[in-house]
């Protein structure tokens, strides 16, 4: 117990932190433009609906790109492709800056997807590789931390960096998408040099505990196979995969298409400043935080991760309800409280799935696949939520829409995700001594 003690701590302390930065990096680069969306609306013309089709171009170049991405990480490593990842997307970033019109705007967000397309599968499958599966829900939620963290943190600053209309003679929005977008080039670049691909690969690990990191996820892998190995091709038509993809196509619809909007709904609540809206906007997603970290560690403790899913859901239907209900008055604003605390605290045990009945490249595309099609939501949720508001004057019938989707995707689960727990061979489930 000391020799995996020592090991997972090490691992640890080497992966979580600096995929954490990478992943708040770029959902920083991904969410900024819901506060460019404050000002930058008016300067090119855009309607809600408008806003938000263009800005959900984002997730159809994510869709296409996203399995290829993924089946060329496990085939190259990930050190070389996540650098060219985040290098790529940086550059993108920066150049939605320069959009004219609503036309240029889709065409950046849809090829900042194509750039990104990968990462956050890449990311999952990369964790495969170096935790046991009694890791997984929490290494999960703890790399997911990210999430919520740079919305947190992205707020005050994007809104902040609004301010700086006028800086080189530009707009506050476009000094936001350029100043945000610089960490991440230089972020990727650090990436090619100090990334390890696996495990047998680690230096920072001694040989007894690297020998036992490798054989016992060898262990693992095996126990997957034996009960039945998938080919690439078979994971993406498994009835098990196409189900998980239609449970977070109705979380990721839901969580994005209130996410996009919330600092415009918080600024319907009053005559409020771009910064105090940015502080504001930090309140879901603390929540989110501490149920994303608290969720995860529950469903490794309990070693169970349908139902701790199926609540999640839960969660965030209700959240969303009340803030529906509740449109106008600060109770919206503890509406998507609750809602963001379904949505983050449900992926832990969500992406601790796959890894029970996939392998290898199977695995590689199954996560990429259905984080493809469930992200389909972040086109299809914040258009809606926009052409709402258009047709109704008010946000409350696109989060009831959002909200009928978060219970549909509790029923999928509650139905039909019963996985059940391959058994890892005797010798490497014994604990090493």
């Amino acid at each position: 117990m000391t020799l995996q003690r020592s090991t997972m701590r090490k691992v640890y302390l080497r992966l979580l932190p600096f995929a954490v930065f990478c992943y708040i990096l770029a959902y920083i680069d991904r969410i900024n433009v819901s506060f460019a969306g404050l000002t930058m609306r008016d300067d090119i013309g855009m309607s809600a609906a408008t806003f938000g089709f263009a800005v959900g171009m984002f997730y159809w170049g994510y869709f296409i790109f996203e399995v290829p991405s993924n089946v060329i990480l496990e085939k190259i490593g990930a050190r070389i492709w996540i650098a060219r990842i985040m290098i790529t997307w940086g550059i993108l970033a920066a150049a939605t800056a320069f959009v004219k019109d609503s036309t240029s705007f889709g065409i950046v967000r849809f090829l900042l997807g194509v750039a990104e397309a990968g990462f956050f599968p890449g990311i999952i499958l990369y964790f495969t590789y170096w935790f046991p599966s009694n890791h997984h829900a929490r290494i999960v939620a703890g790399f997911l931390v990210g999430l919520p963290v740079a919305v947190a943190l992205g707020s005050p600053i994007s809104t902040a960096l609004l301010g700086l209309d006028g800086l080189f003679s530009l707009r506050g929005w476009q000094v936001m998408y350029i100043a945000e977008a610089i960490p991440t080039v230089v972020l990727g670049v650090i990436v090619y040099f100090v990334l390890t691909d696996r495990p047998q690969q680690a230096k920072f690990l001694t040989a007894e505990e690297r020998n036992w990191l490798v054989n016992t996820i060898a262990g693992e892998r095996r126990a997957t196979e034996e009960v039945r190995r998938y080919t690439l091709w078979e994971a993406l038509y498994n009835p098990k995969v196409l189900l998980l993809a239609l449970n977070y196509l109705g979380i990721v619809t839901a969580s994005l298409g209130m996410l996009f909007f919330i600092p415009q709904i918080i600024k319907s609540l009053g005559a409020y400043s771009n910064m105090t809206v940015g502080w504001l906007t930090m309140i879901p997603y603390i929540c989110g935080a501490i149920a994303m970290v608290t969720w995860g560690r529950i469903s490794d403790r309990m070693n169970e991760r349908r139902w701790n899913l199926f609540f999640g859901c839960v969660f965030s239907t209700v959240g969303l309800v009340i803030a529906g209900m509740t449109m106008g008055t600060w109770w919206a604003l503890v509406g998507m409280s609750i809602a963001a605390m379904g949505f983050y605290g449900s992926k832990g045990p969500f992406f601790a799935m796959p890894p029970m009945f996939l392998s290898g490249p199977a695995l590689a595309a199954g996560i990429a696949w259905i984080n493809s099609l469930g992200n389909l939501g972040g086109f299809f949720g914040p258009w809606y939520v926009g052409v709402m508001k258009d047709m109704t004057g008010s946000y409350a019938g696109g989060l009831y829409g959002l909200a009928l989707l978060g219970f549909i995707a509790a029923v999928v689960c509650a139905a039909f995700l019963r996985i059940p727990k391959p058994v890892a061979p005797e010798a490497v489930a014994a604990p090493a001594e």
